[in-house]
């Protein structure tokens, strides 16, 4: 009797790019967890901020928007091999303004929960005592206006790369979206290790946050904004009020 060929997969439960592309890139998120580790507990004159010498921001600042566009460019090549546009991953685009209004309406409550959701972790796991990243804020007009530059930059590169490439790859590879979710979380706090683990924490469960939402809308515009929003809130505006 023959045997009938296997149903092919869903398309929740079909990769976006193979296990060897999905492997090099959880290794560059590895390397750079082990970075931010090493920044947190270097040796030092007592200092409690992560750039204790001579401060120059400006560099950092671009080579993290390198970075981020760099991690971009390489998941779009990875998908392409697939046939998947990163128009697709993202989503589409906005057909008029009516969408725009109605992605930046959402994010409003989202946000809220979102806040909400950081300051009760921030209780539940008591004092910090990671060294500051203070240092790494921007105080000059110059630096102002290159953090807004990284702010949007996290907002649309970071949800393509995690509630986009991993968490898709995740899903795939788990066979639940569930678990993609929580996976990508990970990582995404994981990659905050420069902030010490209680951020790190913080950060995997907003990512989770972050994944969900994406799960719900089924595209990452709306998660864009809100990405761009809450960096620059919160390296800049907060410190103003």
């Amino acid at each position: 009797m023959a045997t009938q060929p296997s149903p092919e997969p869903s398309d929740a439960y079909r990769p976006i790019a193979s296990t060897r592309h999905f492997i090099v890139m959880l290794l560059i998120q590895l390397a750079l967890v082990a970075f931010g580790f090493w920044l947190q507990q270097r040796g030092g004159s007592g200092a409690d901020s992560v750039l204790p010498q001579q401060r120059n921001v400006v560099p950092l600042y671009l080579s993290v928007i390198a970075l981020e566009w760099g991690l971009v460019a390489t998941v779009r090549g990875a998908v392409i091999e697939r046939g998947i546009k990163l128009r697709d991953l993202i989503g589409g685009r906005w057909s008029n303004w009516k969408d725009v209004v109605r992605d930046v309406a959402i994010c409003v409550p989202f946000l809220f929960v979102w806040e909400g959701s950081a300051r009760l972790m921030h209780r539940l796991l008591g004092p910090d005592q990671a060294k500051s990243i203070g240092s790494l804020l921007p105080q000059s007009s110059i630096e102002v206006a290159l953090w807004i530059v990284v702010s949007i930059s996290a907002g649309i590169c970071e949800e393509i790369v995690f509630r986009g490439y991993f968490q898709k790859q995740f899903t795939a590879y788990t066979h639940s979206v569930v678990g993609g979710v929580l996976l990508q979380g990970i990582v995404f706090g994981l990659g905050h290790s420069y902030q010490g683990l209680k951020q790190v924490l913080i950060i995997a469960v907003l990512g989770m946050l972050y994944g969900w939402f994406a799960a719900w809308r089924r595209h990452l515009r709306s998660n864009m904004i809100a990405h761009a929003w809450t960096d620059i809130w919160n390296g800049w505006l907060s410190g103003m009020f």
